[in-house]
């Protein structure tokens, strides 16, 4: 812009027009698209641990592992290698609520006692920590707003305050079934790995007598046979009598 001309013969410089900044209205944020439920809900989740629990026991009906006691194991297999494919039948079978005795018996009978009690408390902790991680993943959501009876809530409370030692006892007095005390577990808070660790030691004695009793099965008057069976019969007794203590207990609350 050209200067102007004052009156008394000077020139004054333009000074540019002020420009005011207007603050800009603040635009209000888009909330942000909730993310899309990429697990199903608690209910279908619950539906598809039951779907997955009956194809299993389908499978065990249609192959009759209580085969292997009488025709006894492929002769393909031998030593380590057929252990422990065992160990791995075993895990699933126990899932599909096939009886622990009945596969203890058969690892006795196929491996002997050593490495049948191997294979077998291998499958017994293959086949709980299945049990556990389908349950804890698939069920405990729908399950748990079902725990409102006195003995439900008791028994939940003992296994999430005292995991280890709750089912330890548990495996060492075979009173509660196997698949009962794995799922019952997925259900409660109890932690997996005290869990684990407790199904494998508790889980010994028990193992061990049925497979000693599977492998002298041919001779059942040998001491180790007799044996056996009483390290089989005393727990079961101490259970029935712990259980009803424990009963007495609960009713007293």
């Amino acid at each position: 812009m050209p200067d102007a001309t004052t009156r008394s013969g000077g020139t004054a410089t333009a000074v540019p027009p002020v420009v005011v900044l207007r603050p800009t209205p603040a635009v209000p944020l888009t909330p942000a698209t909730p993310a899309v439920r990429a697990w199903p809900s608690a209910y279908l989740r619950l539906a598809l641990l039951l779907t997955l629990l009956a194809a299993a026991a389908t499978a065990v009906l249609v192959f009759d592992p209580q085969r292997l006691l009488t025709d006894g194991w492929p002769p393909q297999l031998g030593g380590f290698a057929a252990a422990g494919v065992f160990a791995l039948a075993y895990g699933v079978c126990t899932v599909a609520f096939v009886p622990r005795p009945l596969l203890n018996l058969a690892a006795g009978a196929l491996f002997g006692s050593a490495l049948g009690l191997t294979s077998a408390l291998a499958g017994t902790v293959l086949g709980a920590g299945l049990a556990f991680g389908f349950g804890r993943a698939l069920g405990q959501d729908a399950l748990r707003p079902l725990l409102r009876g006195r003995w439900l809530k008791a028994a939940d409370g003992q296994l999430s305050r005292h995991g280890f030692r709750s089912m330890l006892a548990a495996r060492l007095f075979p009173g509660v079934p196997f698949w009962a005390a794995n799922y019952c577990a997925a259900v409660s808070r109890m932690r997996t790995w005290p869990f684990l660790v407790a199904t494998a030691l508790g889980s010994i004695p028990n193992t061990a007598a049925y497979a000693v009793a599977g492998a002298r099965a041919s001779a059942p008057t040998s001491p180790a046979f007799l044996i056996a069976l009483a390290v089989i019969g005393l727990p079961a007794l101490a259970g029935t009598a712990l259980a009803w203590r424990k009963r007495h207990q609960l009713r007293a609350r």
